[in-house]
């Protein structure tokens, strides 16, 4: 837990050490911090973020190798949240004065209770309930988001989580970027080709726990009729219940694909040799299985 909040308070003209070499403004202060995991080893990358008295993110970043953070903000009150995969978050407040340092001093996270896992059996994608997204870079400088619309997908739990399996389809032709025309493109033979290759399947025998919710989901990817592996990084969000007591599992998950692995290789390139579409795609999944039609929850 957060100890010695507010401990270890020293004017900026007492300061020692690496703190002694900040440049802060009279009007701020210094606040910093150490995470810990049970065992006093630090937790590095841990992610903290600091809101004011209102609400309002202040500042946020990660932690050093060391475990450590050290930021300058105005004097004020603040609320500090610190998490990290396979952690318990943990949130608490302090109060920084003007040209002083507020050392929070150690936080210990605490091992999180993993999410309970679903029942073994036949289980379906809920479409009405779940996306298929991507981004793709434009012209050098901005991004492009869009859908597939329609798609389906079925997933065998294990007994073991490790030993299920999951096949999804995607129909080509209802890729979606709310723009008409740059969608025809899409769908034609520079692009997907659905015309030649109508659907994209995924298919995995690989489930593989990462630590914590986290899990790397691998398997074969065809697209416009090549096959690749791909590993979604999926983030397992729990077992709950839908608004008529249905159970429902959820999960998040993404990937990175690069066009010219899957042979889509049309380009044009813009002034200074920028390419009008950039070539990797990012994946975005958010997804939500039900117990299979015909399958008694839970078996």
């Amino acid at each position: 837990m957060f100890g010695r909040w507010l401990g270890n308070r020293t004017n900026r003209t007492g300061r020692v050490g690496a703190l002694s070499a900040l440049t802060v403004p009279s009007s701020a202060g210094v606040l910093s911090c150490r995470v810990l995991d049970p065992v006093n080893e630090p937790v590095r990358n841990a992610e903290f973020a600091v809101s004011d008295a209102m609400g309002r993110k202040v500042v946020s970043g990660g932690t050093d190798p060391f475990g450590s953070f050290v930021t300058a903000v105005p004097a004020g009150d603040y609320r500090l949240s610190v998490s990290a995969e396979g952690f318990t978050p943990y949130r608490a407040s302090a109060t920084v004065a003007e040209d002083a340092h507020a050392s929070l001093g150690d936080v210990t996270l605490q091992v999180a209770q993993p999410p309970a896992l679903p029942e073994p059996g036949d289980w379906e994608v809920d479409p009405l309930h779940s996306s298929v997204g991507f981004t793709a870079r434009h012209i050098g400088l901005a991004r492009i988001h869009g859908r597939f619309n329609s798609f389906a997908g079925a997933i065998r739990m294990g007994e073991r989580m490790e030993d299920s399996a999951m096949h999804v389809v995607i129909d080509a032709a209802s890729i979606d970027t709310a723009v008409k025309m740059r969608d025809d493109h899409l769908r034609s033979g520079d692009f997907l080709d659905v015309a030649r290759f109508p659907t994209m399947e995924f298919y995995s025998e690989r489930f593989v726990h990462k630590g914590g919710s986290r899990w790397a989901i691998s398997g074969g990817l065809t697209l416009h009729g090549v096959t690749r592996t791909v590993t979604l990084d999926t983030e397992y969000l729990g077992v709950g219940k839908g608004l008529e007591g249905e159970t429902r599992v959820a999960c998040r998950a993404t990937t990175e694909l690069h066009r010219d692995d899957f042979t889509i290789t049309w380009q044009t390139m813009l002034a200074r040799g920028i390419a009008a579409v950039g070539h990797s795609i990012t994946i975005d999944l958010d997804i939500q299985v039900i117990p299979k039609s015909g399958t008694p929850e839970g078996g």
